[in-house]
């Protein structure tokens, strides 16, 4: 075996070995206490938290860098990307329609869990070594538990700098380029060999483009992402929920017949390669967790940026990250790559089934999803970056935060020219950790959380 296989096959085991019950037992566990716990909060205050994002209650005055419009565009820039276009694939593929059941369920319970860790993020923001006003699950850590919990916010930041690396989204996005623009040209499938790695000439190319353009936005910091993120999100969405909506509007009466077979499956086990209901479960959580990041970590560095008070309407806001990226826009994908049975009739992986449903049902339908899948991507790339940053700040130094873009932009050729496989489990492994010390910390935490919504909402009422 070579060394690239060898790399390949370890991170396989690693993302395996983390994603096993212990820790769906952690994640969707943490999600189900959340959302008793609160008293189903996303049910009671779901309008409340519309009225919170439209910017009702905003006051420039108060602490933060972003809005909360810009604070959850930030988060789903990272979000609302190639694991919406690309994982929902994976998980069909590898665990079945079913697993998408699950992802809902994941995504369910994940809206309190976010309404907790996110509430969390401005109850407890810290100072970082330059007396900056920072967010995330390890200044919760550090600022509201004991001594003896903050070894959980070193781990979290030495994962996190490894788990939010751009390598999955460079990956993708460079397959579709090469799909859709360059396949047809015929061009760029000639290999370059460097020493045990062998490369499309085409991936190395655009790994080398991507690594110029986002350079150009992410150095300007989390002002200027939010501003590009809060322009592009909403474009994003809107094409390609009208492409999809292409798709599946002609084919609605395989509607029905397509959410019976997700909730079939989803406790059969008839996985084209699950094999059982656990591993339809597994497959269906890690893809929820990639997509909408519930109890992963990202999403309260993000929110805890905002400029707000009120640490009750950010975990609302947040909490409508899940509702948005994975019941929506996760389901759309699904029902068209299921009405056009791409998931079974292509040898392909990963955003290259999403791509043949595309091409199945629309006419330039490979150029509409290039289209989108660009835009989620690159909006991914730059948001990632700050959440590497905030890690690698707070193990070195807020002055030496801006090291980590060298490896952060450095991996995003490394990611376009990798394996799929090695890629995923990489990155699902890193997920996986960063979620112990985040659901932790949320779930000791969890008195302060309702004890404040409270106090909130009777202020509100008053």
């Amino acid at each position: 075996m070579d060394l690239g296989k060898l790399i390949e096959s370890a991170f396989v085991w690693f993302g395996n070995f983390m994603w096993g019950p212990p820790l769906l037992v952690l994640l969707l566990g943490g999600g189900v206490f959340f959302f008793f716990y609160s008293r189903f909060v996303q049910f009671r205050y779901f309008r409340h938290a519309i009225n919170v994002l439209r910017g009702k209650y905003d006051d420039p005055e108060e602490k933060g860098e972003i809005n909360h419009y810009e604070a959850l565009s930030t988060h789903l820039a990272a979000t609302v990307g190639m694991g919406n276009i690309s994982g929902v694939a994976v998980a069909i593929v590898l665990g079945g329609p079913g697993t998408i059941f699950w992802m809902w369920i994941s995504a369910f319970f994940g809206m309190a869990t976010k309404f907790f860790t996110c509430s969390l993020a401005i109850m407890y923001r810290g100072k970082d070594s330059a007396g900056e006003l920072q967010g995330g699950p390890m200044y919760v850590i550090r600022e509201g538990l004991s001594k003896g919990w903050h070894w959980l916010a070193i781990l979290f930041s030495i994962v996190g700098m490894i788990g939010v690396l751009p390598i999955f989204q460079a990956n993708q996005l460079t397959q579709v380029i090469h799909d859709v623009l360059l396949v047809p040209l015929k061009f760029g499938d000639k290999s370059m060999d460097f020493g045990i790695f062998s490369v499309r000439s085409s991936d190395l190319l655009t790994g080398l483009f991507l690594t110029v353009l986002v350079s150009a936005v992410i150095l300007g910091g989390i002002k200027r992402i939010g501003v590009v993120a809060g322009k592009l999100v909403p474009v994003m969405v809107v094409i390609y929920f009208l492409a999809v909506l292409a798709i599946i509007i002609p084919n609605y009466h395989h509607i029905p017949y397509m959410i019976n077979l997700i909730f079939s499956d989803a406790f059969t086990g008839n996985a084209l390669m699950g094999g059982s209901v656990g591993a339809v479960i597994i497959k269906g959580a890690q893809r929820a967790a990639f997509s909408n990041e519930a109890g992963i970590g990202t999403a309260p560095m993000a929110h805890g940026a905002a400029k707000t008070d009120e640490p009750i309407r950010e975990g609302l806001v947040a909490m409508l990250g899940p509702a948005i990226d994975t019941l929506l826009v996760c389901t759309l994908t699904a029902l068209a790559i299921l009405i056009t049975d791409s998931w079974q009739t292509t040898n392909h992986e990963g955003v290259s089934v999403t791509l043949d449903a595309f091409n199945k049902a629309l006419p330039y339908g490979g150029v509409i999803l290039a289209l989108c899948a660009s835009i989620f991507a690159i909006t991914s790339l730059f948001s990632l970056s700050y959440y590497g940053e905030k890690c690698y700040g707070y193990l070195f130094g807020a002055h030496r935060k801006r090291q980590y873009l060298v490896l952060y932009i450095s991996s995003i050729v490394l990611g376009s020219v990798a394996s799929l496989s090695a890629i995923m489990s990489l990155i699902d492994g890193m997920y996986a950790t960063m979620a112990i010390p985040t659901v932790i910390s949320a779930v000791l935490l969890s008195p302060k959380v309702v004890k404040e919504s409270k106090a909130y909402f009777l202020r509100m009422a008053g």
